[in-house]
């Protein structure tokens, strides 16, 4: 919205501040400032509240605003006088305002910091959230405005009022004067602000989600007058799948007399449906979606689900297409799957919704789905059918122009009926939160991951969000650091998927490995050691074995404690009359569900290899019953999902519709990873209080795939028990610390440097800089000729070293420009002789003396500071193996001592570091504490966007900073701080 002419052309209109939010409830609405157009909205909003409220608002009886009133509600100079409206389908639901007064309580102007607050929010929205929302908004408003303080006063019976300030998280203080509340609020953000605020958004978002995936109502709109067509196809599937509410054909083009299609009532709009459709399919041309959004938004509806192509995926003219569809359906509160979707399942007993193109509903399972492409989201539904694994849910986002990966964790996190959540992502619209979200999912349940598009340094066609430069290798470690279990194919997903839906998590590494094939049972020995695991010998049961011996070997390697994981390998074995068996799979199915019925807490997985009938029977158990009522299992005591057992599997052929996607066909038997049920013991914590419970045995075509997916298990256990136990920042680190002098040298060097892009420290202010953080910089001295080398290497004493410093030799001693160890006068003469000869002369080469190092480990510290994904903390060893092989360890800013001492032994090269060969440790806590520090650094000067510590020499006892470089720039906007608030892109 513009501003007027009426308002002051010195205080323009602040469109930063509109924002989309998500309300309690999961609905949407649009928080902007007021302008003075917005007088007859406010009038409007103001008819609407309840005597009641107005008296909370006014202290008396207030029927009606004057026009003094609308005037002054309606013009703000936006800096010591601000309004914010909530709006839904262009009208107000609920306001707020500040005046800045003085220490009287009369207005003022800056440098007052005090400001007088009031809220009033319409009676039929209240108990959304509303008030929640405008407090965070209105609150960045004031603080950008240099507000430090809001003071209001507030009935003593207005509780909702209260409540809303007492929640806020907020440090305040509170006193009763002249008959009403007078609180004070400090706005500086809080740790218990910010927890209060991020649960909120958890808690929305997660409902605006699960109001898509559990509506009581369903119209498909762009229903086909005859079979075929992506709206018929959805419409047959929805009905197909059981839908327990209510399902309405929409189509304008329908003959008036048509009352009911496929058995269900037919309407040529949503205005003739009496009743309140709570989630719309949009399956229409791009050019008439919207008329029906907003045919949705004014009869109510919920949310969208937008099949229609032809938007961002097409290019510009597409994309803002697609930006006005988000605009417009938020404008009514809506969120939207789409477009360009797949669709939705939702596989819970109360529901059974399959809003989707997928020809065949998958069983009821506890795997949560998430993919942002069609295609890979019908091979997953496909081989996840096939490998007798159910789903709760299934969402494929399409665009993903509004619901994303972020929300779908939200929910996943809360979700009763989901154990394991699968994401198949191609962009990371918000990298940060998408770590935080994971993280604290992946502390009660795993999230397992595969990142499309890893390479093009592009978002696929018609994902409209920023763009990360950082490499793939560094997105993976972040990953792995919040518990992200990131995986490269989607095969490997659904193995990992399967193994964690159903089994136990691993105590450790330790696996015992038992079957009838000697070399089957030596090729997953090999695996395992391949992928970090800790192999017994395997036991050959040859190729004789029974069922029954399968059986008893199993229930002796899940009692023995000297092993945390088993993995049976079989192949046909021989039968009485001394033949191969190819017969029935079945019976050794049954012997191992059996040798588990006692309640293992171990995982178990089986590889097999071309056993007849086998495959049949593990994929014959391919749904689950409803859940078991279950507590999420603390982070201290890690447990994989269960899945529970018997319910339906839809079987047969189903015609494919016109515009739906084929059903795939199945491949041959042998090359699916299937599972079978145990009738006990899987799926339990590992404690002493565990309960075992129904689960699932894997199996897989290929020793490495299940090798594989148990090494993601151990992995993922491992990162479990760690995060029970949360790292810490060092106290001592605030003693050594002057966060005030760092502050006053970076505005100071900012102040000089007006290019948005900042500018480079020279090294003697890298070294100030640093200093005030405790990181100690070996001084250089300039040595542009050889007396001046002289010179400096008097000052500094013997021995020292004698380096360029030009940007094509700066850190490259194998091209001769670093003299070591330079004893006496002679030497360093005859060194920088030696230098100028060999490659150009001092101007060139920018010479410098500095004094020598204790030897130790070269090593490199980086920290930079990357849009998208914040602040990133980085280290490896020096030289040109470390950058040619890519062993670079990363981790998210601020980091923990935990942190720290993980990235220094997460690089393949670590163990130089801890004496390799017989060579002496290296001080890795003071290399630590050095991560701390410059951690911390860029943590609290987000100003500071890069800094390299090169080389950094480990010893013995201590290490040496010999070189720095820094780059100060304005700091990058931060999209995972501020108030709630959804992406717009």
């Amino acid at each position: 919205m513009e501003p007027t002419p009426e308002q002051s052309p010195h205080h323009a209109y602040p469109d930063h501040w509109e924002a989309d939010v998500v309300l309690r409830d999961g609905g949407t609405a649009r928080i902007r400032p007021i302008t003075t157009d917005d007088a007859e909205r406010l009038v409007s909003f103001y008819e609407q509240v309840s005597d009641e409220s107005k008296y909370y608002r006014f202290f008396a009886p207030y029927p009606r605003l004057s026009d003094r009133d609308v005037h002054r509600f309606t013009h703000h100079d936006y800096v010591d006088r601000v309004g914010l409206a909530v709006t839904i389908g262009g009208e107000f639901i609920g306001t707020v305002r500040y005046d800045r007064i003085d220490d009287t309580g009369r207005p003022a102007s800056a440098p007052a910091d005090e400001a007088e607050v009031a809220f009033l929010v319409q009676d039929a929205h209240q108990g959304r959230g509303v008030a929640s929302a405008l407090l965070e908004h209105i609150a960045a408003v004031a603080r950008e405005r240099g507000i430090r303080r809001f003071a209001a006063e507030v009935l003593p019976a207005n509780n909702k009022m209260i409540k809303v300030f007492r929640d806020g998280g907020y440090t305040q203080r509170r006193s009763f004067e002249d008959g009403s509340v007078h609180l004070t609020l400090d706005l500086e953000p809080t740790e218990k602000s910010l927890a209060v605020q991020r649960g909120r958004e958890q808690r929305a978002e997660a409902r605006s989600v699960q109001r898509l995936l559990a509506p009581g109502s369903v119209a498909v709109i762009g229903t086909g007058r005859t079979p075929g067509g992506v709206g018929r196809t959805v419409l047959r599937n929805l009905l197909a799948a059981g839908y327990t509410g209510r399902t309405y054909a929409v189509n304008r083009a329908f003959d008036e007399g048509l009352a009911t299609l496929d058995g269900v009532p037919a309407h040529r709009s949503l205005g003739e449906i009496d009743e309140q459709v709570d989630l719309a399919v949009i399956a229409v041309p791009a050019h008439r979606v919207p008329e029906a959004v907003a045919d949705c938004g004014e009869h109510g509806v919920q949310g969208l689900v937008v099949l229609s192509a032809g938007y961002a995926e097409r290019g510009a003219e597409g994309r803002e297409l697609q930006r006005e569809l988000v605009r417009q359906a938020r404008s009514y509160g809506m969120r939207i799957i789409g477009p360009n979707a797949f669709g939705i399942i939702n596989t819970a007993e109360t529901v059974r919704l399959n809003a989707s193109l997928a020809p065949e509903s998958p069983a009821r399972g506890r795997i949560g789905l998430f993919t942002q492409s069609g295609a890979i989201g019908i091979a997953l539904l496909s081989g996840l059918h096939r490998r007798g694994a159910g789903l709760s849910s299934f969402i494929s986002a399409g665009n993903r122009a509004d619901v994303s990966g972020n929300d779908f964790l939200q929910y996943s996190f809360e979700d009763p009926d989901t154990d394991v959540a699968l994401l198949y992502l191609e962009s990371l619209g918000n990298p940060r939160k998408f770590t935080r979200l994971a993280r604290r999912t992946a502390a009660v349940k795993p999230v397992v991951v595969v990142k499309g598009a890893r390479h093009s340094g592009t978002n696929p066609p018609g994902h409209a969000v920023p763009v990360s430069r950082i490499p793939d290798t560094t997105v993976s470690a972040l990953m792995r650091q919040a518990g992200v279990i990131r995986v490269d194919t989607v095969t490997e997903m659904v193995d990992a998927g399967l193994l964690l839906a159903g089994q136990p998590l691993p105590a450790g590494p330790r696996v015992a490995i038992l079957g009838n094939s000697e070399s089957l049972g030596l090729l997953t020995y090999d695996a395992c050691l391949a992928e970090g695991l800790r192999p017994r010998p395997p036991i050959d049961l040859t190729t004789a074995a029974s069922p029954q011996d399968f059986r008893d070997a199993l229930a002796e390697a899940l009692a023995d404690g000297t092993c945390d994981a088993v993995i049976v390998t079989a192949i046909p074995w021989v039968g009485e009359n001394g033949e191969a068996e190819t017969g029935d799979g079945q019976v050794l199915a049954e012997a191992l569900t059996k040798a588990v019925a006692g309640g293992s807490a171990k995982p178990v997985a089986v590889v097999h290899v071309e056993i007849g009938g086998l495959a049949e029977a593990l994929a014959a158990a391919s749904s689950t019953a409803a859940p078991r009522p279950r507590t999420v299992t603390p982070a201290a005591q890690p447990r994989a999902a269960t899945t529970a057992t018997t319910a339906r599997a839809t079987t047969g052929d189903t015609p494919t519709a016109q515009g739906a996607a084929p059903a795939p066909a199945a491949p041959a038997a042998p090359e699916a990873a299937t599972t079978f049920e145990a009738t006990t013991g899987p799926g339990a914590a590992t404690g002493p209080e565990a309960t075992p419970r129904p689960g699932r045995i894997p199996a897989y075509p290929a020793a490495e795939r299940a090798v594989r997916a148990l090494a993601e298990a151990v992995k993922y256990a491992q990162w479990r028990r760690q995060a029970a136990v949360p790292g810490k920042i060092p106290e001592f680190l605030d003693d050594t610390i002057d966060e005030a002098g760092a502050a006053a040298l970076i505005e100071a060097q900012l102040a000089t440097a007006p290019d948005p892009r900042g500018r480079p420290l020279s090294h003697d202010e890298a070294r100030e800089l640093l200093g005030h953080y405790g990181i100690d910089v070996r001084p250089t001295l300039p040595a542009p000729d050889p007396e001046a080398a002289v010179a400096a290497a008097a000052r500094l004493g013997y021995p020292v070293a004698l380096k360029t410093t030009a940007p094509h030799l700066r850190h490259r001693a194998d091209l001769g420009g670093v003299r070591l160890d330079v004893a006496d006068e002679e030497a360093l003469r005859r060194a920088y002789g030696e230098l100028t000869d060999l490659l150009g002369k001092p101007a060139e080469l920018l010479p410098v003396v500095q004094a020598m190092a204790p030897r130790g480990v070269d090593t490199v510290v980086r920290a930079s500071i990357d849009a998208a994904a914040g602040a990133i903390l980085s280290f490896g060893l020096a030289g040109a193996p470390s950058e040619l092989l890519g062993d670079t360890a990363h981790r998210l800013v601020p980091a923990t001592d935990r942190d720290a001492a993980e990235l220094i032994r997460s690089i393949r090269a670590a163990p130089v570091l801890f004496g390799w060969r017989g060579s002496a440790p290296v001080d890795t806590a003071a290399l630590e504490e050095l991560l701390l520090r410059l951690s911390r650094l860029v943590d609290d000067h987000p100003e500071v966007v890069s800094v390299a510590l090169e080389p950094v020499v480990v010893a013995p006892q201590g290490l040496t900073v010999l070189g720095a470089s820094v780059r100060l720039a304005p700091p990058p906007a931060r999209s995972d701080v501020g108030p709630r608030r959804l992406p717009n892109y």
